[in-house]
């Protein structure tokens, strides 16, 4: 008779696959949103990451490198205790976030209200806000919607699929770094290059993954989207953000790009996209869009982890199954 080690049954996996956990979270944080302040992991990667700050700064890479690879453990250590993908995806996904701040702002400057509008700006983006009018706050909106697609929503899910529960969270961690010291002002020039330069590594894939989903989900300019992520975003100082931003600029028939303010820095963008500028209007536009994207995306996740559950089983199956049905009966 064969005996095999495959005749001894092998204890069902009960995890869910990563990437439909991953779609599972992205969908839990369009229904549930952020969680409290006090409870966020971006605010205690931030409050951690300060302290980390205080104890090493130089005006040095190499004193970057600690503070960012201090923070990429920290993410990681976050992830294990947090332990279940789909609530650390919940947790490190931002979508509803970005597309209620973005309404908000568009439906002041609906009313109109550009002082109020001008007062919620800073939520989404950096650059000084206090000279723009209605047209300027749409532009800076529609791009910060774009960018933040990627780094809200797009790749900690793929994040989550590729890593669970620590891989988004270290990204989340990545990105917080980035938000804190990746500039290029005097303090941060040396000392925020690692954090940087790690966060654009992160999104680099997840950028041109969302450019794919914006042509998916918009197939009518999916030929103008693909023209203009590969002539105009080269040529955005950002290696990922321009790509989001000349594809939802495709996508949306607008000009992006232009003159940025932040501080007594003054920067001009590329432009990118061929269509008019943009208009409050385009607010709402941009974030049905994003959310397009996002629900591309979860399906996405969706399906390829349920494939790998299919495959999963059927192996466990086979492995299951007794030597004797395999070889036809029992030796005699």
């Amino acid at each position: 008779m064969v005996t095999s080690a495959s005749t001894v049954p092998e204890r069902a996996r009960s995890s869910v696959p990563r990437p439909l956990s991953a779609a599972l979270g992205v969908l839990a944080d369009g229904i549930v949103g952020e969680p409290p302040a006090r409870l966020h992991p971006v605010a205690w990667f931030g409050r951690a990451l300060q302290e980390v700050e205080r104890a090493v700064y130089a005006d040095s890479r190499a004193a970057g490198v600690v503070h960012a690879v201090t923070g990429v453990g920290l993410g990681l250590v976050a992830g294990r205790l947090v332990g279940s993908t789909e609530a650390a995806t919940c947790l490190a996904v931002a979508g509803r976030a970005l597309r209620e701040t973005a309404t908000s702002i568009g439906d002041a400057l609906e009313v109109p209200d550009l002082e109020g509008a001008r007062g919620l700006l800073p939520g989404l983006v950096g650059r000084d806000v206090s000279g723009l009018d209605a047209k300027g706050v749409a532009r800076a909106v529609v791009e910060s919607v774009a960018e933040n697609t990627v780094d809200a929503v797009v790749a900690p899910a793929l994040w989550a699929a590729v890593g669970g529960a620590p891989g988004v969270l270290a990204y989340r961690a990545v990105n917080t770094l980035d938000a804190m010291v990746g500039y290029r002002d005097e303090r941060y020039l040396r000392y925020g290059w690692a954090s940087a330069r790690l966060d654009d590594a992160a999104a680099f894939v997840p950028a041109r993954v969302t450019a794919g989903l914006v042509a998916l989900v918009r197939p009518t300019a999916a030929g103008a989207v693909w023209g203009a992520v590969r002539t105009q975003a080269p040529s955005h100082p950002s290696p990922n953000a321009g790509v989001a931003e000349a594809a939802f600029a495709a996508a949306l028939g607008l000009r992006l790009g232009g003159t940025n303010r932040y501080g007594a820095m003054v920067e001009v963008r590329p432009t990118l996209g061929s269509g008019r500028s943009a208009e409050p209007a385009d607010i709402a536009r941009a974030v049905t869009l994003s959310r397009d994207v996002g629900a591309a995306l979860a399906g996405t996740l969706a399906i390829a982890g349920m494939c790998a559950a299919v495959r999963g089983r059927a192996r466990r199956l086979t492995r299951t199954t007794p030597a004797r049905a395999l070889v036809g009966g029992p030796s005699r």
